[in-house]
């Protein structure tokens, strides 16, 4: 008998607290098709900054204040989000064996990239920012190890969600593209 009240008492706790919504990151197609100097690339898990990595979406006020918007959440964890938008624009654009790491594939990759973010953020005043630096490696053929920083803008109409997920989108192609283009001609 106890055990049916605390069930159906957690049952109406539940169902008095409100799901947030969820908000997914759509890849945007790049229409860059470059020449691959390397035949497979594996990119490692995006390191992201603490409020970045988080389920919540964080914008940043006119102050400089990094809020947390708790009614709505991201629809998958941001760092796996990132790193399989980035997998899959950089297979698309290279057409060539892309996969995150751990590597899917049989055998070692031919190099791998890195990629750590400093700063990925949409802030009220109609701006968002995706800087950081990414590092390429050697890993079975010899490929000169590389290290690029970027410093990517994108305008924002406003401070909605649905407009801070389309910068960051787009923020993401441009990276992917730069990453393209230092593994491919």
């Amino acid at each position: 008998m106890f055990s049916r009240l605390m069930f159906l008492a957690i049952a109406a706790f539940a169902a008095c607290s409100p799901l947030a919504d969820r908000v997914a990151l759509t890849p945007v197609p790049s229409s860059l098709d470059l020449r691959p100097l390397v035949g497979s690339a594996m990119v490692r898990t995006v390191s992201l900054p603490l409020y970045a990595a988080s389920e919540e979406i964080a914008v940043e006020t006119t102050e400089g204040r990094i809020v947390i918007r708790e009614d709505v959440l991201w629809a998958d964890e941001p760092e796996r989000a990132v790193t399989l938008i980035l997998t899959r624009t950089l297979s698309d654009i290279l057409n060539a064996d892309v996969g995150p790491d751990p590597w899917p594939f049989v055998g070692l990759p031919d190099v791998s990239v890195d990629v750590r973010v400093e700063r990925m953020l949409g802030g009220i005043d109609g701006t968002f920012e995706l800087n950081g630096q990414f590092f390429v490696a050697s890993e079975a053929t010899p490929f000169r190890d590389s290290t690029h920083s970027f410093e990517i803008t994108e305008p924002m109409a406003d401070a909605s969600v649905g407009t801070i997920a389309a910068a960051q989108s787009a923020a993401l192609l441009k990276l992917a593209e730069q990453i393209a283009a230092t593994l491919g001609r």
